[in-house]
């Protein structure tokens, strides 16, 4: 069974439809990377996945469960999903520290002094031990994303979804965020990323899914989307990453 299940996902914005019937099906242990140009409706379908939009049709299934039932506590599935958007989202008042370990104890009622612990393994894995006491805006912007997808990995989430988290950072910082990743991926985490990062997608997914337009025009291995695409739209769409020197 799927960790996490898209079916027929349909949303619209007024009489802008960025997502038209959308299926994807992301097993566990298994990285998924959606790609597309900007507007193709990636960073809008992982909104309706964590459920921060409301689709207009279809349902998101989580370890099996229609989580877009209304009868459904929204507040109890996010807690089960880790979410990293662009923009870092670190609260610019609280440490590196408590900015980790808010969700595990407010959230989740963990004990504060367990929160403490694997924050702290968290951080010194990701080689920020020494930044525990420093506010984000002390940090780097590599640093402060890191950051973030560690307080994501704080909550034990089933899922971690990651929303174009290179997209804002200085190309010398991208490395480093991406290598975050790439060891979240080696330990089994399920991971839907949406990413302009060709050649990481290459490397880290199992399932590559091609948006254009709000529908999934090809998903499968990385060899055959990247490398031997069967859509026109998806040979177009790489011939200009390849152009761009980006893959």
């Amino acid at each position: 069974m799927s960790v996490l299940e898209l079916r027929n996902i349909v949303k619209a914005f007024g009489s802008n439809v960025v997502l038209r019937g959308v299926d994807l099906a992301v097993d566990e242990h298994r990285v998924v990377a959606l790609i597309g140009g900007s507007g193709s409706g990636k960073s809008t379908l992982l909104r309706c996945a964590s459920l921060l939009e409301t689709v207009d049709d279809g349902q998101v299934l989580l370890d099996g469960e229609d989580v877009t039932d209304p009868r459904v506590d929204a507040d109890r599935v996010r807690r089960r999903m880790g979410v990293v958007f662009q923009a870092y989202n670190l609260f610019p008042h609280l440490s590196v520290l408590d900015n980790v370990t808010l969700a595990p104890t407010a959230v989740h009622g963990r004990p504060r002094a367990e929160a403490v612990e694997e924050a702290r393994g968290l951080l010194a894995r990701i080689g920020l031990a020494d930044k525990a006491a420093e506010y984000p805006d002390r940090l780097s912007g590599g640093q402060q994303q890191r950051v973030a997808i560690v307080r994501a990995l704080a909550v034990r989430p089933r899922v971690l979804l990651l929303d174009e988290v290179t997209s804002a950072l200085d190309p010398e910082l991208v490395g480093e965020v991406l290598a975050l990743v790439r060891e979240v991926a080696g330990q089994g985490m399920t991971i839907v990323m949406a990413t302009h990062e060709m050649g990481f997608a290459r490397q880290v997914a199992d399932t590559v899914a091609f948006l254009d337009g709000g529908v999934l025009l090809e998903s499968g291995p990385p060899a055959q989307v990247l490398g031997e695409p069967e859509h026109p739209r998806t040979r177009q769409f790489l011939a200009r990453v390849i152009d761009a020197g980006r893959l």
